[in-house]
């Protein structure tokens, strides 16, 4: 079986002094290798197929007989790494709390222990006949949450 670590440092070459970033490796019982990359800007096929190529150049199909699947981080899909946080700053995220309490706001910022999230809450303020909405942030570790993603609008 092809090792993970020796895939992941296959990857981590091709990767030195590119603005893309690693964001997972996994390797199957039956050698099935996937390799998910990142950029702040968006994934080029071109990239995608240049990085299978070298991966590729890099192991010997004589040896161990795998199957190579090398593409972006999906839309839509759970972040998996810290600078996919950090690439969406600013921008409208989905949390879902280890509770199981859901919600949307602006990732505000991220760090390696936590991130922030603004989120409108409906606040009614003391003589006032309609609630308003109002900006909190709201803190999070990375161990509170079952997943952040990117939310997609299409406003």
């Amino acid at each position: 079986m092809i090792s993970k670590t020796v895939v992941e440092g296959i990857v981590n070459e091709w990767l030195d002094g590119k603005d893309y970033f690693l964001v997972d490796v996994t390797v199957s019982p039956d050698d099935k290798i996937v390799v998910e990359i990142d950029h702040a800007e968006g994934v080029w096929i071109d990239d995608c197929v240049e990085l299978s190529r070298f991966i590729e150049s890099k192991l010997n199909r004589e040896e161990e007989d795998y199957e190579l699947e090398v593409g972006s981080a999906g839309i839509g899909q759970p972040f998996k790494v810290l600078q996919q946080y950090l690439i969406h700053v600013g921008k409208e995220v989905e949390v879902l709390t280890r509770e199981g309490k859901k919600m949307e706001g602006i990732l505000k910022e991220a760090n390696e222990e936590t991130f922030t999230v603004t989120v409108q809450k409906k606040v009614k303020p003391e003589g006032a006949k309609r609630p308003k909405l109002v900006d909190e942030d709201m803190t999070f570790t990375y161990e509170e949450i079952k997943y952040t993603k990117y939310l997609i609008s299409f406003k």
